[in-house]
C-alpha cells in the first residue's frame, strides 16, 4: 500500500518553492527595471509573465522528473493515479486548480485533510496523486 503524503509535507514542499520563484521573480523584474530605463513597470503586464514563469517552473518539474526542488526536499513526487508520468495536460490542469484551491483560502489544499487518500482538489480533478519515496525501502 502506498504511503500518502502528509499536508505539512506539501505545504512545505510549496514553501521552498515559492522561494526558488520568488528568486526566479527578482531576477525578471530587475530585468524589467532595467529594460524600462531604471523606471517602474507597468504590473498588468508583468503579473502574467510571472503566472507563465510560475506555470513554466511547475510543469517542467511535474512532467520530468515528476518533482519539483521542494518535492526532492520532502520526497514526493507527482504521478497519475495508476503511477505513470503526468502528461502536458494534467500538469497544466493541476497548476491552474491549484491556483483555484489557493485562491479559495487553501480549501483545496485543506480538503486533503478530509480525503481518505489525502487528495487535494487539484489531484482529484486531474486523475494524478503524490507518492511517497521511502529511499529507506529499496527493491532488491
Amino acid at each position: 500500500m502506498q504511503q500518502k503524503v502528509q499536508l505539512w509535507r506539501r505545504l512545505a514542499a510549496a514553501f521552498y518553492d515559492s522561494l526558488l520563484l520568488i528568486a526566479l521573480y527578482f531576477v525578471v523584474g530587475w530585468i524589467a527595471v532595467m529594460a524600462n530605463d531604471g523606471e517602474a513597470v507597468e504590473a498588468g503586464w508583468l503579473f502574467w509573465l510571472l503566472l507563465l514563469i510560475a506555470w513554466g517552473f511547475f510543469v517542467k518539474f511535474w512532467r520530468y522528473p515528476g518533482q519539483t526542488l521542494g518535492m526532492q526536499v520532502w520526497k514526493f513526487r507527482l504521478v497519475q493515479t495508476d503511477g505513470t508520468q503526468v502528461t502536458l495536460r494534467q500538469a497544466t490542469a493541476r497548476y491552474l486548480l491549484a491556483l483555484v484551491s489557493w485562491a479559495c483560502a487553501g480549501l483545496g489544499f485543506w480538503w486533503a485533510l478530509l480525503d481518505k487518500d489525502g487528495a487535494t482538489w487539484h489531484d482529484k480533478l486531474t486523475d494524478t496523486r503524490l507518492e511517497f519515496i521511502d529511499h529507506k525501502k529499496r527493491d532488491p
